[in-house]
């Protein structure tokens, strides 16, 4: 059985700084499968590995409990009562805290075009029964470790210019606070709709925070952080956080 240390989902390495003694948290699995056997060999398995596994029964236990949990991984049979993996997975996917959920498929089938229909439909990979415990702890590893690469390349560019924009930032508000009136923005219209979210996220890119931090205050993903920035950018008509700031406060868009 393979010892080898899992990599852990949790606080971004930077910050680790203030408790660089603190243990690392296991990667959290959720394991939705029908068959009781299966779920607890697997589950055994898995945490004999280091992870922390819950488990559903089906699809529809398996969307509460993923909604609770927030885990780092899901696997998913596909053939399931009540609701399957497919209807499991368009549920994360429509989720915008569980939106980029790595999900990888277990199931007995292994045809290549039911393999197809997985990806096609956004899982991140696929294990046809019967399965090498090791394989499955493998391709575990290996989807929490791209999660990882991921998160950490969003939140490098999301730091890049933060001196920058927070400087130009205060140089608006300065202007706006004594009178003056910055550049307009190109485009966009001071008559326009937000969503709750996309007002949420626009107040605090005006108040300066980055991605990471928006994602935290939000309770959601950087991904999803990015997506409502591009929202804002196209009802708006900005080509960057500086114009999209200078927009807002222009049109009195943020406080």
């Amino acid at each position: 059985m393979s010892t080898a240390p899992i990599p852990p989902i949790g606080p971004d390495p930077s910050e680790a700084g203030a408790d660089a003694a603190a243990p690392a948290t296991p990667a959290r699995l959720l394991l939705v499968d029908d068959e009781p056997g299966l779920r607890a060999a697997v589950t055994a398995y898995l945490e004999d590995e280091g992870f922390a596994v819950t488990t559903a029964n089906d699809g529809e236990e398996g969307w509460l409990k993923a909604q609770e949990l927030l885990p780092d991984v899901v696997i998913s049979d596909v053939m399931m009562p009540r609701c399957d993996g497919y209807g499991l997975l368009k549920k994360l996917r429509a989720d915008e805290r569980l939106g980029g959920t790595p999900v990888i498929f277990l199931t007995a089938k292994g045809m290549t075009a039911d393999r197809i229909a997985g990806f096609q439909a956004g899982c991140d990979d696929y294990i046809p029964k019967p399965f090498d415990p090791d394989e499955l702890v493998a391709r575990v590893r290996n989807v929490v470790a791209r999660q990882q690469r991921l998160l950490a390349e969003a939140a490098r560019f999301a730091d890049a210019d933060l001196g920058q924009l927070s400087r130009q930032i205060t140089e608006i508000r300065s202007l706006l606070a004594s009178g003056g009136s910055p550049r307009p923005s190109s485009g966009g219209s001071s008559d326009l709709s937000f969503t709750p979210r996309e007002a949420s996220v626009l107040q605090l890119v005006a108040e300066g925070l980055m991605n990471k931090e928006i994602a935290r205050r939000l309770e959601t993903s950087i991904r999803n952080v990015e997506k409502y920035v591009s929202r804002l950018f196209i009802k708006t008509g900005t080509a960057s956080r500086t114009e999209l700031v200078r927009y807002a406060l222009e049109h009195g868009l943020v406080d």
